[in-house]
Parts: structure tokens; C-alpha cells; sequence
């Protein structure tokens, strides 16, 4: 039962701290409320915006004009950006494939393509030559290859035909050269036979001089696009005949790999070549591709 004067001030202050926390609530609750519905509304709004953002502009048309220089108004628009960079990045790759593709087109066109000064690759000829010494004297003199600065004379009369043991197989012969067809590597062989035989209707200074030659030399050279002749290999001895011997004999061998080039000539010289037998077992020329 309360007193008769009033409430008392404990009381009052007890129900003014409630009525604020209520009031307090309610405000909270409110406020609550109304952010939710604020925040749930820019969602919906954003999210639109977010999918018209790249449906408001023909990509097309953007990614041409990417290089144009654009409203300060339209640089800040968040939506302009991402289709900015969206662009970029389109025309980025395109630009990767179609390098990509040119580079493989042109690296087929290369290979497609033979080169320069080269036969055409393909399957490897059978390429070989065996010469064989012929019956006919060879016209070589002391001086016949002094125009192009080699050493020695050229022998010119080999056996190129099918008699005997000579051959060709897509190899030419001529004027005592074999034609190198195509570039690679060869083995080159040739023997030399040096034949002295007395004569007494010969004259006695050149017997002298054939008796005692100073050296037996055997010479192959190759013939480039370069002015002179190239030593590929050369073979030599020394020897001294008898004067009581009615003949002599000596024969010289030599073979070796060398790398030639198509229409490379390879010819052989000899020094003496008044005593060179060209008996076809005997004196013999040749090469064939090794690969």
C-alpha cells in the first residue's frame, strides 16, 4: 500500500529507466528494419546493374574503341571499367592466337619449301663410279694443268663403259673428271701403276731421267667453285731403278672420306707420267657415297 504523499522518487526513477530501455529498443528495432530493407534494396539494385553492365554496350563496338579517349564521367563509372578491362583482355588473346597461327603457317611454308642450291630431299641415289685405266695413252704432258695451278698431269683416258670392271651409276665422267651429283660425303680411291721397260730406240737422256726419277707421286684434287684446285690427298715414294733391270714396276694406293658438294669434279694427277701403265687391273679410279 502506498503512502499517501505519492509515489516515491525510487519508484519514479525506476520507471523512467524502463520507459528509455523500451524507447531504446524500439529505436533499435526500427532502425534494424529500416537498414535491412535499405541494404536488401542496393543488393537487388546492383545486382541488376551488374548484369546490365555488360549487356548495356555491344562488346564489339568496345573493344574497337578501346584506344578512344573517354569522359572523365565515364572513366569513374565502375560499369565502363569492367567492361574496359574486359576488352582489354579480349583483344589480348585474340591477338595471342592469331600470332600463334602465323608463326605455324609460316614454319610450314619454310618446310615445305627446298633450299636454296640443294636437290630436293628424298631417297638416296645409288651413286658410285669405277674407272679403270684404258688402252688408249693419255695425252698428259708436263704442262697439261698449269691453268688451273695444279701439281702433276691430269689423267685423261679412263675406261667409263661397261667392259671389264668399269661403271657409272648417276655419275658423270668427263675429261677425266667424275661429276659429283649430290652433296654428301664420298669414299675416293685411286691406284697409280708406274711401268719402266727399256727401249733401245729410246733416247739415252730420257732413259736416264725415267731411270732415276726423284719421286713416284699420285695426286687427287677436287675442283670447287674456287679458281684453283684443292688437294684432297697425294701418295709418294722414292724409287731408283737399276740400270741393269730390263723393267720396273711400282704402283701407288690411296682412299679417304671427304665431304663434296653437288657438282664438286675430282680428278687424279701423277707425276712421271711417261711410266704410267694404265693397265685396267692395275691403274683404276673411282668413288661412292657413303651418306
Amino acid at each position: 500500500m502506498l503512502p499517501a504523499g505519492g509515489p516515491s522518487p525510487a519508484h519514479t526513477c525506476g520507471a523512467v529507466l524502463v520507459a528509455a530501455v523500451l524507447l531504446q529498443s524500439v529505436c533499435v528495432a526500427v532502425t534494424y528494419i529500416y537498414f535491412t530493407n535499405e541494404l536488401k534494396q542496393l543488393r537487388d539494385t546492383y545486382s541488376k546493374s551488374g548484369t546490365a553492365c555488360l549487356t548495356g554496350e555491344e562488346l564489339g563496338d568496345l573493344i574497337q574503341n578501346l584506344d578512344v579517349v573517354e569522359s572523365k564521367d565515364r572513366v569513374a563509372d565502375p560499369c565502363w571499367q569492367v567492361k574496359w578491362h574486359l576488352g582489354k583482355l579480349i583483344k589480348k588473346m585474340m591477338s595471342r592466337i592469331l600470332q600463334e597461327n602465323m608463326s605455324a603457317i609460316n614454319g610450314d611454308r619454310t618446310q615445305a619449301l627446298p633450299r636454296r642450291n640443294e636437290p630436293p630431299q628424298g631417297p638416296m641415289l645409288r651413286i658410285a663410279a669405277h674407272l679403270t685405266g684404258s688402252s688408249k695413252r693419255s695425252s698428259a704432258s708436263p704442262h697439261n694443268y698449269l691453268s688451273h695451278k695444279g701439281i702433276g698431269q691430269k689423267i685423261h683416258s679412263w675406261e667409263s663403259s661397261r667392259r671389264g670392271h668399269s661403271f657409272l651409276y648417276n655419275v658423270e665422267l668427263w675429261n677425266g673428271e667424275l661429276v659429283v651429283p649430290q652433296t654428301g660425303f664420298y669414299y675416293i680411291y685411286s691406284q697409280t701403276y708406274f711401268r719402266f721397260r727399256e727401249n733401245e730406240n729410246e733416247d739415252s737422256g730420257l732413259l736416264e731421267r725415267v731411270r732415276n726419277p726423284k719421286q713416284l707421286v699420285q695426286y687427287i684434287y677436287k675442283l670447287t667453285n674456287y679458281p684453283d684446285p684443292i688437294l684432297l690427298m697425294k701418295s709418294a715414294r722414292t724409287s731408283c731403278w737399276s740400270k741393269k733391270a730390263e723393267y720396273g714396276l711400282y704402283s701407288i694406293y690411296q682412299g679417304g672420306v671427304f665431304q663434296l658438294k653437288r657438282e664438286d669434279r675430282i680428278f687424279v694427277s701423277v707425276s712421271n707420267s711417261d711410266i704410267v701403265d694404265m693397265d685396267k687391273e692395275a691403274s683404276f679410279f673411282g668413288a661412292f657415297m657413303i651418306g
